[in-house]
């Protein structure tokens, strides 16, 4: 069995990933997608949706695809 499948992940660290992901792509796409706001912003887990339909507006097909790994 593939320990690696995500039934077997740890929430607390699945949340941490996506969190950690959506902040670094925050900074990344600042210019292009999130001029409008800080661009030191902390995200928390409350803000990963906003950050998901900006990079799906805006991002580009880059974008799109952090976009994407944020939903997993």
């Amino acid at each position: 069995m593939n320990e690696n499948c995500q039934g077997t992940t740890d929430p607390a660290a699945e949340i941490r990933r996506r969190v950690d992901l959506a902040q670094r792509a925050y900074r990344a796409f600042h210019a292009q997608c999130f001029w409008s706001y800080r661009e030191d912003a902390v995200i928390t887990e409350s803000k990963v949706p906003f950050v998901i339909r900006g990079l799906r507006e805006h991002g580009g097909l880059e974008g799109y695809r952090v976009a994407a790994e944020l939903c997993r």
